[in-house]
């Protein structure tokens, strides 16, 4: 299945951060494609260090319920400790798009409820998959022009891997 998976950070070195995520995530699947990696502002609670942001394109044949405990495995190896909502993170990886399907379990919610206002998270996506939908069927490049207004400004992570 093709999933899209996204990456946040905002504490210590943050290249490296998502690159040691990435690197996880491989475990889990093939990454099809990364996007570039973009300088956020904090949404929520503003007083704290800017984000990193990127997301990976994977292929995987876990199921959506098993692919977000991976994830939530994935942070809790690299350190995180779960703060407040919005807090600062070490990192932060959230399972977006999987496939075109909606799912809705009590650990698991496909597409993540928040990605479609989230410039952070569109810009990527449509940058690795332009031609990518919203499972109600809308093209998520649509979705971006509704969230111009936020500013994302890509940034120079030169271990990070761009591309396939």
């Amino acid at each position: 299945m093709r999933v899209v998976i996204a990456l946040g950070t905002n504490l210590g070195d943050r290249a490296a951060n998502l690159v040691s995520a990435l690197e996880r995530i491989r475990v889990l699947g093939r990454v099809v494609a990364s996007s570039s990696v973009y300088e956020t502002a904090p949404q929520g609670i503003v007083d704290q260090e800017p984000f990193y942001n990127a997301v990976a394109l994977v292929e995987t044949d876990l199921d959506p319920v098993e692919l977000v405990g991976r994830l939530l495995d994935i942070e809790r190896e690299m350190g995180r400790v779960r703060g407040p909502r919005w807090g600062p993170r070490l990192i932060d990886l959230d399972l977006i798009l999987y496939g075109d399907r909606s799912i809705r379990t009590p650990s698991a919610e496909v597409p993540h409820p928040r990605y479609r206002q989230r410039r952070f998270v569109l810009e990527p996506l449509v940058e690795v998959w332009p031609h990518a939908r919203d499972p109600d069927g809308t093209p998520v490049a649509d979705l971006l022009k509704t969230v111009s207004d936020q500013v994302v400004a890509p940034v120079d992570a030169p271990a990070w891997p761009t591309g396939p």
